[in-house]
């Protein structure tokens, strides 16, 4: 993603809850049905992805598409560190996009990422972050997060892989499918959310403060599309 698209989205979470949030945990799950409680984030200078609800293979589903744009649908939460648990989402991915590569800032798109929000401290920030976490406040009014872990599907690389963003190493992706092997139908995941973060930054997990949808092609200026699933946070 380009500078300002970094800072203005994916970087512009809510960095604290407010009178709104909902506390989640074990004894609270979340449910999160297509487009219900969800905030469409678009970005300044980028054509906005769609979102509708539809109904696929006899099931509800949210159908994403980009056509050279990139935007999110978010929402905001509170899950105490000590409450996080697993995360069950899927999606349909007809087709990858050709030349994409998460890796490279000029080619940074995918048709499917499951994004997660979290809090920490943020005075463990390097200059740089330091410095896009007040280019973010000012630009946006919200602080950058102090991490930030997508799921996503990789056009080449291995499940498991850990792929840090190009432009702050507070973004990273963690690959739960790859290549062109399971197209065109729908796959489901139950994710470990704190064994997941730990294998990405390398520490525990503060608190969850936001999940987020996006599909975006803004980068290789292509179309694509997919469908997402509901999510859920289910206990251990």
């Amino acid at each position: 993603m380009p500078a300002f698209l970094l800072v203005t989205g994916c970087a512009s979470w809510p960095w604290r809850g407010d009178a709104n949030t909902q506390t989640h945990g074990a004894a609270n799950p979340l449910v999160l049905s297509v487009l219900s409680d969800w905030q469409h984030q678009t970005f300044p200078g980028k054509q906005a992805s769609v979102y509708q609800n539809v109904l696929h293979d006899g099931r509800p589903a949210l159908l994403a598409g980009a056509d050279s744009s990139a935007s999110m649908l978010r929402h905001k939460l509170y899950v105490p560190p000590a409450e996080l648990t697993h995360l069950q989402f899927s999606w349909k991915v007809p087709a990858l996009i050709a030349n994409a590569d998460m890796g490279l800032r000029d080619a940074d798109d995918s048709p499917v990422r499951v994004v997660l929000v979290f809090e920490g401290d943020r005075s463990k920030f390097s200059m740089k972050n330091a410095m896009l976490s007040e280019l973010a406040q000012t630009m946006t009014g919200e602080p950058m997060p102090y991490a930030t872990l997508m799921y996503a599907w990789c056009n080449t690389r291995a499940p498991g892989t850990v792929i840090i963003n190009p432009r702050t190493d507070r973004i990273r992706k963690l690959v739960v499918e790859s290549g062109e092997g399971r197209l065109n139908q729908w796959l489901d995941y139950r994710r470990d959310i704190a064994a997941d973060f730990e294998a990405a930054f390398g520490e525990a997990p503060g608190a969850l403060v936001g999940i987020g949808l996006m599909t975006d092609s803004d980068n290789t200026r292509s179309k694509t599309k997919a469908w997402y699933g509901p999510i859920r946070l289910v206990g251990r």
